[in-house]
């Protein structure tokens, strides 16, 4: 099987590749915003992702795309400028990229959208069936990629795929999950000993899996499915724990979640708390009744992963 993989540099996309390139029935074209080597892979170098980017070369005799190139995080530009910067790579470039793909032939197109589409916060687990509420600039883009990507289903007959992951947690992880394991090592105290949330993370390997078991599945072709390890944690937990299997001491103050999101509010940092402090839950029952799945590996040797250097 042919398959073309985008963003196989990114957190998400390297490790994909990484178990793709290991099955024999599978040939790798590995899609990179710049030049790396990717080993057992084919890989080319497009400068950007866009809606005049041309894919024509790349897609041919592909039969799957996965696609989990995106734009993640901007800094620079002001807040009016955001959400049309989001736009560019994560609507117009994922739909041109969709369109081409469904022209050349491909029977399949796997797209990773986020859990923001759902919203950042809940009181019981999101599902698929929830009406979208988008979490930002971000999510927003997701949802109208996601629109989009429907739409094109509809009009050529290509197969679409979605997955939407909670915060994605493995070695190397960027962004405030990356700040937990830095700050879990160096033994700083946290305030966060008395938090009483429940949120949904994915492990790695368990996201992987779930994106490969998409690649050939009959039943999930044309499908939205929500990712995550099946268990849930608090903050407090999550710390824990990631201090026990890190050998670490855990120096977690118990302060009481309110009086922090009252204090980040008055810093302008009320999101990010939130983030830290909010529940926000996923059931991922539709995955494990349609596509007999069930994630790998467990919560405990997800964090493990965290601090190997493999």
């Amino acid at each position: 099987m042919n398959i073309l993989l985008t963003g196989a540099n990114g957190f998400i996309g390297s490790r994909l590749a990484r178990v793709l390139n290991s099955i024999p029935e599978i040939s790798l074209s590995s899609v990179v915003r710049r030049r790396v080597e990717i080993t057992g892979s084919y890989v080319f170098q497009v400068p950007s992702l866009e809606a005049n980017t041309d894919w024509t070369h790349l897609l041919a005799n592909q039969q799957v795309v996965i696609h989990t190139a995106a734009r993640a995080h901007i800094i620079k530009e002001k807040a009016a400028d955001l959400l049309a910067e989001y736009r560019r790579v994560n609507v117009e470039g994922a739909l041109n990229l969709a369109r081409q793909a469904a022209a050349a032939g491909v029977k399949r197109f796997i797209f990773i959208s986020s859990i923001g589409v759902n919203g950042n916060i809940n009181t019981r687990p999101f599902t698929e069936w929830d009406t979208p509420n988008p979490a930002g600039p971000y999510a927003q883009s997701k949802w109208e990629a996601e629109q989009g990507l429907w739409e094109i289903q509809r009009e050529t007959g290509i197969e679409l795929v979605i997955i939407r992951p909670p915060l994605v947690y493995g070695p190397n992880a960027p962004g405030n999950f990356g700040s937990l394991i830095r700050w879990t090592e160096k033994g700083f105290p946290m305030p966060l000993g008395s938090i009483h949330n429940q949120r949904s993370l994915v492990a790695l390997d368990n996201l992987v899996d779930l994106i490969i078991t998409c690649i050939t599945h009959p039943a999930a072709a044309n499908q939205l499915f929500l990712a995550g390890d099946g268990q849930d944690l608090s903050t407090t937990e999550l710390l824990r724990r990631l201090a026990k299997v890190s050998g670490k001491p855990s120096w977690l103050i118990p302060i009481p979640g309110s009086l922090l999101v009252f204090v980040a509010t008055l810093l302008g940092k009320k999101v990010l708390a939130m983030r830290l402090l909010g529940s926000l839950q996923v059931d991922i029952s539709k995955a494990r009744d349609l596509l007999s799945w069930i994630p790998p590996i467990s919560v405990e040797e997800g964090l493990r992963c965290c601090f190997s250097k493999d």
